[in-house]
């Protein structure tokens, strides 16, 4: 529902079209990938891809002259962001990426997002084709972790849909079989954490969520995640999460801050305010200092400029979107 990151291959090669072909490596006055480094371990723990697309875009921008594009989109690049792993050859993808997280003494912070009948066939339709394929994908992400320090946050929508009714309920009873047993397995990497995705303040509420949320492993797992994908402030997003926390053992929490600085958009459709809505803002930047103790983190967990749908002339669901990108970082 949410617009997840369904593939990102088309969106990068046309930013790598826009950044040019400059071969001298100078790090660059504004936006050059080379300027993109980590931030303080003690604060913001994950890892910064330093050749994402938000980094090769503003290069782009670099190139090209445009500082006050390339100074936005810094914004972004600078800031770690979740990996979301792709169906195919997942081991491999999950080794490059904790690999290079390791390389640079930070943690690696991943979504899956591939369970069957993902997103009620709406704009980011897909995931496994049955649950035995979901598993060996699991195990596949999990022996790509292998013992390296890593985050996974665990099938964004996946709950949500089972208590909205989205999700056929002949598939309930799978689904959370499914969850609860990615939890376990991945709890079997000595160095990974596991949040399971447990909704937004403005969509359901712990009464209706708690028991679900149980069914689905938070039990086994390190806690839970909320405002993935979503636009509910901070202060919401933390008022709901401690009345989730409270029916679920006090299990801690992690926050989406990647775009709600401005809060959650009211001016259409209620029914597409969660689609690219303009308006919106870049939030708190990543961080485990967050001064509250169920808080285990804010995080950038949608990639801000990445596409929510097809929606308010913006590309597919996951591509890049240069044009939302700057609308964030300038909002």
């Amino acid at each position: 529902m949410y617009g997840r990151h369904t593939g990102t291959a088309a969106a990068i090669a046309a930013v790598v079209l826009l950044a040019g072909c400059s071969s001298s490596g100078e790090e660059k006055k504004d936006g050059g990938s080379a300027t993109i480094g980590q931030q303080p371990k003690d604060a913001d723990p994950f890892w910064v891809d330093p050749d994402g697309t938000a980094a090769k875009q503003a290069a782009g921008y670099a190139e090209h002259g445009d500082d006050r594009s390339a100074r936005l989109i810094r914004k972004i690049a600078q800031q770690p962001v979740g990996e979301w792993i792709g169906p195919d050859d997942p081991e491999a993808e999950v080794k490059g990426v904790t690999e290079a997280a390791e390389k640079a003494d930070r943690e690696a912070l991943l979504v899956l997002y591939n369970i069957p009948h993902r997103d009620c066939g709406q704009f980011s339709k897909g995931g496994a084709s049955d649950g035995d394929t979901y598993r060996g994908w699991v195990e596949s992400v999990a022996k790509g972790i292998g013992d390296r320090r890593t985050t996974v946050i665990l099938e964004p929508d996946a709950l949500l849909h089972l208590v909205d009714g989205c999700t056929p309920q002949e598939f309930h009873e799978e689904r959370y079989d499914l969850l609860k047993g990615a939890v376990q397995r991945l709890k079997r990497q000595p160095g990974t954490t596991v949040y399971v995705d447990a909704g937004n303040a403005g969509w359901q509420s712990p009464d209706a969520l708690f028991e679900p949320l149980q069914r689905a492993g938070v039990g086994d797992a390190d806690g839970f995640a909320v405002n993935v994908s979503n636009f509910q402030t901070t202060a919401a997003s933390t008022d709901f999460g401690k009345r989730l926390s409270a029916k679920v053992g006090s299990k801690p929490f992690v926050i989406d801050t990647s775009r709600n600085g401005n809060g959650p958009y009211d001016g259409g459709d209620p029914a597409e305010n969660w689609c690219n809505p303009p308006g919106r803002a870049l939030g708190e930047t990543p961080t485990t200092e967050t001064g509250d103790e169920l808080v285990d983190a804010y995080l950038w967990i949608k990639r801000p400029g990445e596409s929510d749908g097809a929606c308010r002339g913006g590309p597919n669901a996951g591509e890049w979107w240069p044009e939302y990108a700057l609308g964030l970082a300038g909002g």
